[in-house]
């Protein structure tokens, strides 16, 4: 049996040793000769294409910022009415910009789209809700996480993080240094080391849940029965998608309910 020392050091070597080695990638396929043949031709007829292909049954297509909103709009009367995802590839340092991605899935056909299009650093992207309500708290993420900023979107604001979260964690460049940095990283920020006896270090514990997470983050109690008209307790309702699932925007503290099962 090797020592523990060999063992540690076999762990930070590459696995490769060949220096020319490159990872290999995934075959592309030309749309033209794919399921998407039909739905690429109306959609080169109206847009500028930068790129399209086929890669893990996903049809891969490049657009121009300027365009993200009719491109999905277009795909939408297509038959891909199910926005599934959107986020963001941080490629500031090699391209000093994002690239910004929406998978959408047409349900009768069972075909899969990828949008990609490119966002330099301190540029702004159109908000998609208004073709796809789910895309909202996609965009919301995005800006959260990367600093993206969404125009037109109806709520833009952070999503995971607090509002006064200095950073976005999912950039390269954020420190990247564990707990024991992180709980004075707010504070120093927007702070001042000065103030860390002031203000107290951050609360790390993703477990922690005292009674002010229902006025500020998690909602807790502010359920809704299975079955219950939203109204019940609120006015104030929105809907993801057509006959999608609500959820309440805001609730008043005397109408809330404390449910004793889950569904």
């Amino acid at each position: 049996m090797r020592p523990y020392s060999d063992k540690k050091n076999a762990q930070l070597q590459n696995y490769y040793k060949d220096r020319f080695y490159h990872a290999p990638h995934t075959p592309k396929i030309n749309v033209e000769e794919s399921a998407f043949k039909e739905d690429f031709m109306v959609l080169k007829n109206e847009f500028e294409l930068l790129s399209s292909f086929v890669e893990l049954d996903f049809w891969v297509v490049q657009i121009k910022k300027e365009d993200n909103v009719k491109v999905l709009q277009m795909l939408k009367k297509l038959g891909y009415v199910a926005f599934t995802e959107a986020s963001a590839i941080d490629f500031v340092v090699e391209k000093n910009g994002f690239e910004v991605f929406y998978q959408l899935l047409n349900p009768s056909k069972r075909l899969r789209v990828r949008v990609r299009t490119f966002v330099g650093v301190k540029e702004k992207l159109e908000s998609v809700s208004c073709v796809f309500k789910g895309a909202n708290w996609s965009e919301r993420e995005i800006y959260d996480m990367f600093g993206i900023f969404i125009i037109n979107h109806p709520n833009l604001k952070r999503i995971l993080m607090p509002d006064d979260w200095f950073g976005h964690p999912l950039l390269k460049t954020y420190p990247l240094r564990g707990d024991e940095f992180a709980r004075w990283y707010e504070i120093d920020k927007i702070f001042g080391k000065e103030y860390r006896e002031v203000v107290g270090e951050e609360q790390r514990d993703p477990g922690f849940v005292d009674d002010k997470d229902t006025s500020k983050f998690s909602r807790i109690y502010h359920e809704t029965k299975k079955g219950e008209a939203p109204s019940k307790l609120s006015s104030k309702q929105e809907y993801q998608e057509d006959d999608g699932v609500f959820f309440v925007k805001k609730v008043k503290r005397d109408q809330a309910q404390i449910l004793k099962q889950r569904r």
